[in-house]
């Protein structure tokens, strides 16, 4: 066999969301429009936590953070997935789709545990309102970016080189829109005990331990809350949780469907549909929950457009 063949043959063939039937066009608008939106989005909400001085506070600063990660995370599998439609053909060299599932894998792993220490920011606001400048700190908040990126980093290099080693004797045809794990798993056969047995770790890393930091910093947030004798209160609280208890379960929710039920409940339209809530969706409904739910968001959207709207004199001052 030449070296062109050989090349060939090593690469995988991404079935994709798309069919070539009738309605895949306007699928592929949706998923364009979702794309776009979800980068112009996350990018304003990054934009006015920057430069409003109101929303320069520890929630905001790792709000920025998770609309990075929203916005990099999308970018390593929609384009591939819109490329591929245009031109006909869902082919990904083997070094594309282990770049793909290494970023893919650092940037939700990153995410995973941002959203779940998030929860700890909840809780001292709630819980220890006068010491929150102490808790949160500026440097236990770049702590807490820090153990993200360092917990996603983790989740690539340890998943990465054991899943692209595997041998991939059955097919080369990777029934998804990108080179997910599980999916991978299902065209490998020889001995899969090792990449189970790391799986297993991380994801009790990815998903058990932030989970379980998200139910601790909650149980205590409802007990201090029910001790609040004001509606006003009560509501107050509710109100500053709310938005990232949504964010978490829509998170998790389709995360935990992909990684931690047993294969027999998968089947290929599922792991596309809950692949696609988390990879493609949820990066749009995020700073939409985020914003649309805040006040302070809203309100520093309306100080912007004052600014853009103001005397030239005032707008150069103020940038």
């Amino acid at each position: 066999m030449d070296g062109d063949n050989q090349t060939s043959s090593s690469d995988f063939i991404l079935t994709g969301l798309f069919t070539h039937s009738a309605i895949s066009g306007f699928l592929f608008s949706i998923i364009c429009a979702i794309f776009f939106m979800a980068m112009i989005v996350n990018g304003v909400m990054i934009f006015l936590i920057h430069i409003d001085s109101h929303l320069h506070t520890p929630m905001y600063f790792l709000l920025s953070h998770l609309s990075f990660i929203d916005m990099m995370y999308i970018s390593t599998i929609v384009p591939k997935m819109l490329i591929n439609y245009l031109v006909g053909k869902g082919t990904i060299s083997f070094i594309a789709c282990t770049a793909q599932y290494f970023l893919y894998m650092g940037f939700v792993g990153a995410e995973f545990f941002l959203l779940g220490l998030m929860a700890y920011d909840r809780y001292v606001a709630i819980c220890n309102p006068l010491r929150y400048p102490v808790l949160m700190s500026h440097q236990v908040c770049w702590m807490i970016l820090a153990s993200s990126w360092l917990g996603g980093a983790l989740d690539s290099f340890l998943l990465t080189p054991i899943t692209m080693s595997l041998p991939f004797c059955r097919s080369h045809k990777i029934n998804h829109f990108f080179c997910e794990g599980p999916t991978m798993l299902r065209l490998a056969c020889g001995d899969k005990a090792a990449y189970e047995m790391v799986m297993y770790i991380c994801c009790v890393m990815m998903l058990l331990i932030p989970f379980s930091v998200v139910i601790a910093s909650y149980a205590q947030i409802l007990i201090t809350v029910h001790q609040i004798k004001s509606d006003e209160g009560k509501k107050k609280a509710f109100a500053t949780c709310s938005s990232h208890l949504m964010v978490v379960t829509l998170f998790y929710g389709a995360a935990l469907y992909t990684y931690m039920l047993p294969q027999s409940y998968h089947t290929p339209i599922k792991d596309k549909v809950f692949s696609a809530f988390y990879t493609i969706l949820t990066p749009l409904l995020n700073p939409l929950i985020y914003s649309l739910r805040n006040t302070d968001v809203t309100e520093a959207f309306k100080r912007i457009l004052a600014r853009c709207q103001g005397a030239p004199g005032v707008t150069r001052r103020e940038f």
